[in-house]
């Protein structure tokens, strides 16, 4: 193949690893940090937050964010992540990777600063502004899903794809633990300045005015990463692969990719008229032909990340919850404003530490020795597993905190050692590349879909079916976090199943899973036939 493989995208899928590839992964893997700070940092302030708008001073316990409210803080950004990943998908595709990726970062930079500065003349003011800036954050983060795995794929050499573009999402556990470590230092600061009563002991001065700076920082700090890399970004050339087989522009691709690769590239123009030329790669999204080719593909990468991301995320941001519910954190009275902060947080940054990190750097060191079908089956059978032994004996985890920690920590291990990291990479991998982009955008929105149907259900699910007194107030009765664990461990199973529709990717160039030169392929494994045959 390598004889009709275009010599600029041969040089690329053959080259060694060099400095050039590192750049990449720095350049857009501090987007990927950026967008797990931004969306999870959340989870660490809304506690506080219902602490400062919704007190209530005849209350028992402290204030907490009404359920529609809660809904809405926790999951509007996924909302403006899901819109922003079919946009940002589609816009890749038309103008070009690296025109989009600039707009996507911009985006993140403003509304994470706006997002701190949220103010309003009552609390339904300050939450509705915080929930306006979050979306348009979230439509940001959308757009940097399918072009930093695009980007990265199109770059890498065909040898090592799977862990350059697995180490670019591996930043989002960086960016989760960063997320911790702020807001443990922000809260620890304040915590030392300004001392306070338990809510049980002064219900209004357990939350001291100073309190309502620490979740505004928090949430401001995530727009340092985005903006110190927004330079770099504009550095970058478009991708070899886009600019020859979307753009035709055989010239511009050889002389920007020699550049890069340090070496004397051909431009080929014929050669690339000939390719864009041709039925493979000439049908659209909504044709026959890619439903045959690439339908089951879609099925399989879109129903593969809604189904992680319903677990992921009820995981991730429903933590403290769960942490509160078998007694690692203390109960909300006994605590002020503040120190509850800093528990949630030190709980967040350990489990981040010792579950969620180290598996994103497994799937970087193994997916090209082992395999994408083999990594992601293989984590949502653990997390299954591990999901179903948190819920089976979960009255004995109520009393022995530190098992309860180390099994919810591997289902975060076998998250991120598993479909977390792979059903990121695959989407970049096997679709054509005037369509990459698009269905990359299309399997990330379905994933942020189940991420949606995790930050509004679990909030829901979770609560106490039987003693109203252990409900967060203003909420119906749930199914309980027993049972929600069980829903969860469901959804992983399903997993298992639609994993089977995803087709390995490893050692492949993307013109090999994408079909993009399959008739040249055709017609080489003819010809030897042919040329047998007696005239």
């Amino acid at each position: 193949m390598a004889g009709d493989q275009l010599q600029v995208l041969n040089a690329l899928d053959l080259a060694k690893t060099q400095w050039y590839h590192f750049t990449a992964i720095v350049i857009a893997g501090m987007g990927f940090f950026t967008d797990a700070y931004d969306l999870f940092c959340i989870s660490l302030v809304t506690k506080l937050l219902g602490r400062i708008y919704y007190f209530d001073r005849d209350s028992p316990t402290p204030g907490t964010l009404p359920p529609n409210v809660a809904a809405a803080v926790n999951g509007v950004a996924f909302c403006g992540t899901l819109s922003g990943q079919l946009f940002f998908g589609w816009l890749g595709d038309k103008l070009g990777r690296k025109k989009v990726y600039g707009m996507t970062l911009m985006l993140m930079v403003i509304c994470s600063i706006a997002s701190g500065l949220s103010f309003g003349h009552d609390p339904k003011g300050v939450i509705a502004t915080l929930c306006f800036f979050r979306f348009w954050l979230g439509f940001g983060i959308g757009g940097d899903y399918p072009l930093s795995a695009t980007i990265m794929s199109e770059y890498a050499n065909k040898r090592t794809r799977g862990a350059f573009i697995a180490a670019v999402f591996a930043m989002q556990g960086f960016g989760i633990l960063t997320g911790g470590i702020v807001a443990l230092i922000v809260s620890a600061a304040f915590k030392s300045r300004f001392d306070a009563p338990a809510y049980q002991f002064d219900r209004a001065g357990s939350t001291v005015s100073q309190a309502d700076y620490i979740w505004r920082i928090i949430l401001m700090l995530g727009a340092l990463p985005a903006a110190l890399t927004y330079y770099w970004r504009m550095k970058m050339p478009e991708t070899a692969r886009y600019t020859a087989l979307v753009a035709k522009n055989a010239k511009k691709a050889a002389a920007d990719m020699s550049k890069v690769l340090q070496v004397d590239i051909v431009e080929e123009q014929a050669k690339v008229e000939q390719l864009t030329m041709k039925e493979a790669n000439s049908f659209g999204l909504f044709s026959m032909e890619f439903a045959r080719r690439h339908g089951l593909h879609l099925v399989g990468t879109t129903t593969t990340w809604f189904l992680l991301d319903i677990a992921f995320y009820s995981q991730n941001l429903f933590q403290k919850d769960i942490f509160i519910a078998i007694g690692w954190i203390p109960k909300p009275p006994t605590m002020n404003a503040i120190e509850e902060v800093f528990r949630i947080a030190r709980a967040q940054t350990l489990i981040a530490l010792c579950g969620t990190v180290p598996g994103y750097w497994f799937t970087v060191a193994l997916i090209d020795t082992i395999g994408r079908f083999t990594i992601q089956l293989m984590g949502f059978f653990f997390m299954t597993v591990f999901m179903l032994g948190l819920a089976i004996p979960y009255h004995h985890w109520t009393t022995h905190h530190i098992g309860f920690v180390v099994m919810y920590g591997f289902t975060f291990f076998f998250a991120n050692f598993g479909p977390n990291s792979t059903t990121f990479i695959v989407p970049a991998e096997i679709f054509p590349a005037r369509l990459r982009s698009t269905c990359h955008g299309i399997s990330a929105a379905a994933g942020k879909a189940g991420a949606i149907v995790g930050a509004f259900g679990f909030l829901y699910a979770a609560q106490n079916s039987t003693d109203p007194t252990k409900r967060d107030k203003g909420y119906p009765a749930g199914i309980g976090v027993r049972n929600a664990l069980f829903v969860l461990a469901a959804c992983n199973f399903l997993g298992v199943i639609f994993t089977f529709l995803v087709p390995e990717s490893k050692g492949r160039s993307l013109e090999e899973m994408s079909g993009e030169n399959e008739e040249e392929e055709q017609m080489e494994s003819a010809a030897p036939h042919n040329r047998a045959m007696p005239a």
